[in-house]
């Protein structure tokens, strides 16, 4: 039986090595106010990105460019090859979309629903088999019920499978585990990860939880100020902010703690010295928390 963990594969796409997102210099202007100011990034297939930033950087306005949905106001946009602002059904029905909350299907039936829309892919695609989708996202005991029997977590889920029905090559997700329980949270990160590495879609994601971008990220892209400031997986970007590691390690009975910015050379430098007196060795680098802050603070900073 299919796991929520599990997912269909399909074949390789022909697109070779282009990107599935490319973006150069985007802007936005409302009235006199910049949203965007020129933000560049691209993507890979395959690849997994998590777009963070503070409330009112600017991240749903650019997922909405990309999904088609908003009008740019200057700034280079391609997406699986072509301008969202001239995509048609066909461009569309590649794309995946999961919002943190889908308008109101309590009267539908679960699999009923997502064999509705299934159907509106098989013109352009061929769509995931719905009972496989079913049990993929871990609904198949409550396949039958209708949408408004559903807990919040088992909703959440059927957002899930509604964004990803028609095995897209490109797949947003806004908040995709809000409602999920621990388990629930886990098994969709394997998903994710499947769905990148066993399929080739691509994932841009946005998340406040901090600890989830940093489990699902090939890459961080960090938006403030208009601008992104930040680019580069959750290591890359601490390495860069050079935040002290803390290397904790026991001998003779004793526990020691010490923070440096070079933990490869201070740990030589204890083994050389200390050899297999060291015991209970620890390394504990900066979180995507602690660089995601301590970012912003340089950005505010410069930005006064």
């Amino acid at each position: 039986m299919t796991t929520w963990g599990q997912v269909a594969t399909r074949p390789p796409h022909s697109r070779g090595g282009e990107p599935v997102l490319d973006v150069s210099d985007l802007r936005m202007r409302y009235g006199t106010h910049d949203v965007l100011k020129g933000v560049s990034f691209t993507a890979a297939p395959g690849e997994v990105l998590a777009l963070l930033g503070p409330n009112g950087a600017g991240k749903t306005t650019t997922i909405e460019i990309l999904e088609g949905f908003r009008m740019r106001s200057a700034g280079g946009v391609r997406v699986l090859d072509t301008d969202p602002a001239r995509g048609d059904e066909a461009w569309r029905s590649r794309l995946g979309i999961v919002l943190q909350s889908w308008r109101d299907h309590r009267k539908w039936g679960v699999r009923e629903l997502l064999a509705h829309f299934g159907s509106y892919y098989t013109g352009f695609r061929r769509p995931w088999d719905t009972d496989e989708l079913v049990a993929t996202v871990g609904l198949t005991p409550h396949a039958h019920k209708r949408v408004g029997q559903l807990s919040g977590g088992q909703r959440r889920r059927l957002d899930v499978a509604i964004g990803i029905v028609g095995l897209p090559e490109l797949l947003f997700l806004d908040e995709p585990t809000a409602g999920f329980d621990p388990e629930a949270r886990r098994e969709f990160h394997d998903l994710v990860h499947r769905l990148a590495d066993e399929s080739d879609t691509t994932i841009l994601l946005t998340t406040h939880d901090l600890d989830e971008a940093e489990k699902l990220a090939d890459r961080i892209l960090i938006l403030a100020g208009g601008t992104i400031i930040a680019n580069g997986s959750a290591d890359q970007l601490s390495r860069e902010m050079s935040t002290d590691a803390e290397v904790r390690w026991t001998r003779d009975g004793q526990r020691y703690v010490h923070a440096t910015t070079d933990a490869t050379k201070y740990v030589r430098e204890l083994f050389a010295q200390y050899d297999d007196e060291i015991e209970d060795l620890e390394v504990r680098r900066a979180s995507l928390e602690d660089t995601y802050m301590a970012l912003l603070r340089k950005f505010e900073g410069s930005a006064r």
